[in-house]
């Protein structure tokens, strides 16, 4: 009987750790069109595969009344389950409890489980719902978020982390999902900022509301914090699943490969016209990406921010891959700070992550300007250059159509280690535009004729002959600058190719303690 009273008192207290802050908070939190840090684990993780670390940590804290006020699990559950079968370690944050803030114990409780992920290999998961550090714990809790911080950083390109913002995340707690590899905001419900309205108010005189602010499309379109916009909290929690069916459980291993059903040389004609004859109209580069890939799928990443370049993953004969494009439905396609930006950081993942790249290119150039050169394009643009330059991975690029200037150096070029480089009939690979070269080349003579219809003839034959010699894939594949120029349709089947040719890749960079990337 005795062994019976203590199996009900676990019972109990299991059930008591279950509820969180109690129904009423619980109903609140459903009020707000939220989930519990419950069910979001359930949405989440595959069906009863959650299993549940330090459930019975309390707070230590005895100030401030904080002594009669003690909350099984302290506010966060963590513990691991699976995903597709894989095994991953989950903590979320339960903002019935002390508004999910965070607390030395609380702190501890989420290193515990991201120790454990680092050694047997697996993805972190974060899904975030906090008001901020526990007041009443001081620099306990400021230490706290430090020791995440710094198991961020050391898990960065070893294990998958992704970072799921299902209410408030403000001051230090902006910092750890910043650290980690992707980001998932839900709209309306959702927000990140260092500093909230009532601190900006005070301190700049600016009045702006928390959604302004820090809300989930803010993040989305503006700062690029946020790589993903969900409507509610299980979109959210789908979006990680289907994110982490792309991704390897570490850096020591292959990218995720499926069996495939799509077959490798299906040709389709719409490519062989899907490049305008006026060479400045656009097109929809998705359209492109979704005509090569596995069954049309693509899961792009960042949709909303610097749209002039596109970046997502999708599958080829059933492997994962990373797809880097530029998107002339957008400026162009030209490169700015923010698109080089986002590029960079998407080209280092996939290194990072053996996870190959492939590169579709249509670009005009790097966007001119005071505004931009003010913004430091020049380092900004470095840094995709680094990127594409460092990675080892398996690179596949196809130029589309315009490849101009530095630009084309940028884009995965054969000279920043591309390891096949195609080119469709309708590339453009050359220092500039056939208009502006004529400018600089021809400018003396254009300006010693006076008739203006004389004038634009010569103008005219000149920007023909220099497309003749120029405006075309040929002079590059003279220098084996390009391996081969490819009818478009044949285009999936030659990714495919290539990507099998390349699965055993082995390059290797110097060794270093790490490289300085152009910040």
């Amino acid at each position: 009987m005795a062994n019976q009273e203590k199996i009900n008192e676990l019972i109990e207290k299991r059930a008591k750790a279950k509820l969180g802050g109690g129904e009423k908070r619980i109903d609140s939190q459903h009020a707000k069109g939220k989930l519990t840090a419950r069910e979001r684990i359930d949405i989440l993780l595959d069906d009863d595969s959650f299993e549940e670390f330090d459930m019975f940590v309390t707070h230590r804290t005895k100030s401030f009344g904080l002594d009669k006020q003690v909350y099984l699990s302290d506010g966060v559950i963590t513990g691991h389950g699976t995903i597709d079968g894989r095994i991953v370690y989950v903590f979320s944050q339960d903002f019935t409890v002390f508004g999910g803030s965070l607390s030395e114990t609380y702190a501890l409780k989420i290193c515990k489980i991201m120790d454990m992920a680092m050694k047997i290999g697996v993805p972190v998961i974060g899904l975030n719902d906090s008001g901020g550090a526990r007041i009443q714990e001081g620099v306990r809790s400021l230490a706290g978020y430090a020791e995440i911080f710094q198991r961020n950083i050391m898990a960065s390109g070893v294990i998958p982390q992704i970072s799921s913002i299902l209410g408030p995340c403000a001051g230090g707690a902006v910092y750890s999902p910043a650290l980690t590899d992707f980001t998932i905001m839900t709209d309306q419900t959702s927000y990140m900022f260092v500093t909230g309205p009532k601190v900006v108010q005070s301190v700049t005189g600016e009045q702006v509301t928390t959604e302004e602010l820090g809300g989930a499309k803010i993040h989305s379109t503006k700062s690029g914090v946020s790589h993903f916009l969900a409507d509610n909290d299980e979109e959210n929690l789908l979006l990680i699943r289907k994110l982490l069916s792309y991704l390897p459980s570490n850096n020591l291993e292959d990218a995720p490969s499926i069996p495939c059903i799509d077959p490798i040389d299906r040709k389709d004609d719409a490519l062989n016209s899907i490049i305008p004859e006026n060479a400045n109209q656009p097109y929809d580069i998705v359209d492109v990406i979704s005509i090569l890939t596995d069954n049309g799928e693509f899961t792009e990443v960042h949709r909303d921010y610097a749209r002039n370049i596109v970046v997502g993953f999708a599958r080829f004969n059933g492997r994962s891959v990373g797809i880097v494009a530029n998107q002339p439905k957008y400026y162009a396609g030209v490169l700015d700070c923010e698109a080089s930006r986002k590029a960079a950081r998407f080209v280092r993942f996939c290194d990072a992550f053996n996870i190959p790249i492939v590169t579709l290119v249509d670009v005009p150039g790097f966007l001119p300007g005071t505004g931009q050169e003010y913004s430091g394009i020049i380092l900004h643009g470095a840094k995709l250059l680094f990127a594409y330059g460092e990675a080892t991975v398996p690179k596949v690029t196809i130029t589309l159509r315009k490849s101009y200037g530095g630009a084309h150096d940028v884009m995965s070029c054969k000279q920043l280690r591309g390891d096949l480089n195609y080119a469709w009939p309708t590339a453009e690979i050359a220092v500039m535009g056939a208009k502006g070269a004529v400018e600089v080349l021809e400018g003396s003579n254009i300006r010693k004729i006076e008739d203006a219809g004389e004038k634009q003839t010569y103008i005219n034959e000149k920007e023909h002959e220099y497309n003749t010699k120029f405006a075309n894939p040929y002079v590059a594949a003279k220098y084996g600058f390009i391996d081969d120029v490819i009818e478009p349709r044949n285009t999936r089947f030659r990714i495919v190719r290539a990507l099998e040719l390349l699965a055993n890749k082995k390059e290797v960079n110097p060794p270093k303690k790490h490289s300085n990337i152009p910040l």
